[in-house]
């Protein structure tokens, strides 16, 4: 059998903040064939570990047997909802929410899987959302200022408390034992492809965004000796591994790991990936001036360019970080969804999301008289700050669910329009605005982003555009076609223009989005730090177990 005839299949498996999902997709078309979800049944750690070990504040942790949960049984299950001979499975592909860290021995043992570590929370998985390495982050952009770092530019001119150099030295400062212990840092998207092929190859795509890694160097020892002279060592040590390029494949199904998926051993296995990376393929959006906005629990905003530029607060440019010959773009909300989530489940009473959607759909906009900011999960972009926290203003007596709820998914819409505006003015325009995740099937949501954004907004033609960017990537490392776009050309979908901008609605948010621009700027750029500072007193005041 050609790994390109119509009777070839590949696995897309996507890795997510509380499931991976494994999508079978046939080669010739990209039809996807049948899916299954595995979820994660440890969660997301925020408050304890599974031993009951007390956790601080922001800490956001996982258990990386969880992700080889996903490989014994959605992947199985998918080949058989899809009905089709696992021997004709040529390649399988996956992608990883990211940054997302495991501390492991030099074979891949994860240490929170060692009995001398069960009970230390810095041996186990930090999830892309662990922000309490912040005080970390904040003394690597002071140095990197400080020293003029050529690489400081490429990210926006700040390091993210989220990606691997702050995490890291949150282990080596807070728990220096772990630290010793871990002989290799690994992000998740190229664990569970070690587990997979049996080779640790890092993927390019982590390598640049979230390692900063730049022109083939990572930061010099020099630089990490003065953040502390046991850091010095780090990337030697710890980090550098051979890099794989997106679409390659990383190696071949190994016996164990065909056992666990029942597919075939010794198919093609894709270089490791993340979840927002893979989707431009998947949306036909590979070329420069083409933002896909990756909409779930957070927001991801990928896209290329034809040359390299410094955007203030993106999360990096990397060259071919997103498809090869092409410099992509990446930045992104912290909290979206999430923001969405949190209200209905603590504040939003006995109201669902379908019923506070439908209150907030009859209104007007303007009408409910509020502001919101959206950092209730910090800001990733374009500030760079998980020490911002969420603010609404305008609050009366007469204030409905609703009326919060709205306020809270144009808040959204605004920072995502604060990240467009900063793309377009530092000389990366935003040509055409496509949308994948779970939000999309949320029509007020996408009608009130259209509006606030001025821009149509194109929608993937995929209800899991991750999973079926890695399976276009498994297709490509399989050699069923020359390289990723040719791939994604037959196997993605999109459908343009589905939403338009109302052009009254469109004035009325200019005039929000202008007052809501004027508390970013007070609030996120020093003009008030009362978001800061509340943030030590909680910790000083948790530290101490006062009340």
């Amino acid at each position: 059998m050609s790994v390109g005839s119509p009777t070839s299949y590949v696995i897309g498996v996507d890795f997510g903040t509380l499931s991976g999902r494994a999508v079978v997709v046939r080669v010739a078309d990209g039809a996807e064939l049948g899916s299954a979800v595995y979820e994660y049944p440890h969660a997301v750690l925020t408050e304890t570990l599974p031993d009951g070990t007390r956790l601080g504040h922001d800490w956001a942790l996982q258990v990386p047997g969880d992700y080889v949960g996903v490989l014994r049984n959605a992947v199985p299950e998918a080949v058989r909802a899809a009905g089709v001979d696992p021997a004709d499975v040529v390649g399988i592909g996956t992608d990883f929410t990211a940054c997302t860290m495991v501390p492991t021995r030099a074979d891949g043992t994860p240490l929170s899987e060692l009995d001398e570590f069960r009970g230390r929370p810095h041996a186990y998985v930090k999830l892309w959302k662990h922000h309490a390495a912040q005080p970390h982050a904040d003394r690597i952009n002071h140095l990197a200022a400080k020293r003029n770092e050529p690489w400081l530019p490429r990210y926006g001119g700040l390091i993210s408390s989220e990606w691997e150099f702050a995490k890291a030295l949150q282990v080596l400062e807070e728990d220096p034992e772990v630290y010793a212990a871990t002989e290799r840092w690994v992000e998740a998207a190229d664990w569970i492809v070690w587990q997979l092929t049996g080779a640790y190859v890092r993927n390019a795509c982590t390598a640049g965004y979230k390692g900063i890694r730049q022109d083939g160097r990572y930061p010099s020892p020099e630089f990490l000796g003065e953040l502390n002279p046991d850091f010095a060592d780090f990337v030697r040590t710890k980090l550098d591994q051979p890099i794989g390029q997106l679409g390659d494949a990383a190696g071949r199904l190994r016996a164990e790991a065909a056992a666990w998926t029942g597919l075939p051993e010794g198919i093609a296995v894709a270089v490791g990936n993340v979840d927002a990376h893979v989707t431009n393929a998947a949306a036909q959006a590979l070329e420069p001036g083409q933002m896909v906005a990756i909409m779930g629990t957070s927001t991801c905003h990928v896209m290329n360019g034809d040359e390299v530029r410094d955007v203030p607060g993106m999360c990096g440019v990397v060259d071919g970080g997103i498809v090869a010959g092409l410099w992509g773009y990446e930045a992104g909300q912290s909290g979206v969804g999430d923001i969405f989530g949190h209200y209905v489940a603590r504040l939003g009473g006995e109201h669902t999301h379908e019923r506070l959607t439908e209150l907030a759909a009859r209104q007007r906009p303007g009408e409910h008289g509020l502001l919101a900011l959206d950092w209730h999960s910090g800001n990733r972009s374009v500030l760079v700050d998980h020490e911002l926290s969420g603010l609404l203003v305008g609050e009366t007596l007469a204030t409905r669910p609703e009326d919060v709820y709205r306020a809270l998914i144009e808040a959204t819409a605004y920072g995502t329009r604060t990240i467009v505006e900063t793309f377009t003015a530092a000389g990366v325009p935003v040509r055409e605005f496509v949308v994948a995740g779970g939000l999309m099937k949320n029509p007020l949501v996408m009608q009130i982003y259209a509006d606030v954004l001025r821009m149509p907004l194109s929608v993937i033609g995929s209800d899991q555009g991750p999973a079926l960017g890695s399976a276009i990537h498994a297709a490509a490392a399989a050699g069923a076609y020359p390289d990723v776009r040719s791939a994604a050309a037959a196997m993605g979908r999109k459908r343009e223009a589905v939403y338009r901008p109302d052009p009254d609605a469109a004035a009325v948010y200019d005039e929000l989005f202008a007052e809501y621009t004027k508390l970013h700027d007070y609030f996120g750029r020093g003009g008030n730090k009362v978001m800061r500072t509340l943030r030590a007193i909680q910790r000083r005041v948790a530290g101490t177990g006062a009340a």
